[in-house]
């Protein structure tokens, strides 16, 4: 009797230390949860503070996760676990490189603490550095240096005429004397002005004539420079623009008549095909409006892909194939590509198809 309350006893005062044991957590207290860069040049760089913290709690701190809102933002810290009383640091660096202007951005730490998650914060304004001309001007045709090499004027609708312009720079020690070799017929380019001096800015200016042009679709041309009386081939700028037809003159009753394109599918896959291989599908296209419907244009997204409609003009009620034809030389895996077919359809006027494949080699 006296053995067994002699262990009741022993149990009894155990418990208590066992309680306090189990409820035993770390506590991490950091010295400041934010900090404040100031206003630094970009041209500085990388800028970086640590937050350093202390394990207030009884049992050893472990820190799980560290994460900071953005990649500009890089943290590091204490990998180890941090006994109690013991000090660990979280160094967290902010890149300027391209990000002029104010910024505030938050870091959350994540551990085995009491207070589980904490949240970090780091503030400050970045004054932007003076760019250069490489920057400024990153295309580069001849001794002239542009904002873009391409000028594009999006849609267009037929008869209508748009300008845009690109600015350029000579970026030698040199004058530079400007001018075009002859451009297709619906575009017309001038050089404002026409003989640059060293460092001196200037723009190209084009101007697109959707009248001039028998096209629908998409459609890219290049018009070459002559640089100081020399014409080379690779001092061009490219212009494109996707050419629409003019539906806003239809009247309410027009569009109650007017043709109407529907197909049998949108999208086909081959499903698995050979390496060098020709694979067919036709799509059948039928005209369910009132009026004849003209296909404009019929344009595939590669060389690869051949695409033939029976007929241009497709009267009401009538269907007729597009058959397409898709080559497999020289592709491998899975392979996605598009055929757009462009009809006086006014309420669709541009129809996107899709052919897909997976390439097998033997």
């Amino acid at each position: 009797m006296k053995i067994y309350l002699s262990l009741l006893l022993a149990l009894l005062l155990c418990l208590p230390l066992a309680n306090q044991a189990q409820s035993a957590k770390s506590r991490i207290a950091f010295e400041k949860l934010q900090h404040n860069f100031g206003t630094f040049k970009e041209e500085l760089g990388v800028q970086t503070v640590a937050f350093n913290f202390k394990n207030d709690g009884a049992v050893p701190l472990i820190l799980n996760n560290v994460q900071a809102s953005c990649g500009c933002t890089t943290p590091e810290w204490t990998r180890e676990p941090v006994a109690p009383g013991a000090k660990g640091i979280i160094k967290v660096s902010y890149d300027p490189r391209n990000r002029p202007g104010v910024f505030n951005k938050t870091i959350r730490v994540s551990s085995n603490a009491e207070n589980a998650d904490v949240v970090l914060s780091i503030q400050g304004e970045v004054t932007p550095r003076a760019r250069t001309i490489e920057e400024d001007y990153p295309n580069e045709i001849g001794p002239l240096r542009a904002k873009t090499n391409h000028v594009a004027f999006a849609t267009i609708k037929e008869n209508q005429v748009k300008k845009d312009s690109v600015e350029i720079i000579n970026n030698t020690d040199q004058p530079v004397q400007l001018s075009f070799k002859t451009p297709p017929p619906h575009l017309s380019a001038v050089i404002k002005p026409a003989k640059l001096a060293p460092k001196q800015k200037g723009y190209i200016v084009a101007t697109f004539d959707a009248s001039k042009i028998k096209a629908y679709g998409f459609v890219m041309h290049r018009i070459y420079l002559n640089i100081d009386g020399q014409d080379d081939y690779r001092n061009s700028i490219a212009v494109s623009a996707t050419l629409e037809e003019d539906f806003s003159k239809l009247t309410e009753e027009d569009l109650k008549n007017a043709p109407v394109v529907t197909y049998d599918l949108e999208s086909f896959d081959f499903g698995d095909i050979k390496p060098a291989t020709k694979n067919e599908h036709t799509f059948t296209l039928k005209n369910t409006g009132k009026k004849d419907l003209i296909i404009r244009d019929v344009k595939s997204s590669c060389g690869c892909t051949a695409v033939s409609p029976s007929k241009n003009t497709v009267a009401s009620g009538e269907s007729v194939p597009l058959k397409v034809v898709f080559d497999s030389t020289g592709k491998s895996g899975r392979q996605n590509k598009t055929i757009t077919v462009i009809t006086n359809d006014p309420k669709n006027p541009t129809s996107i198809l899709r052919i897909s494949s997976n390439i097998v080699a033997q």
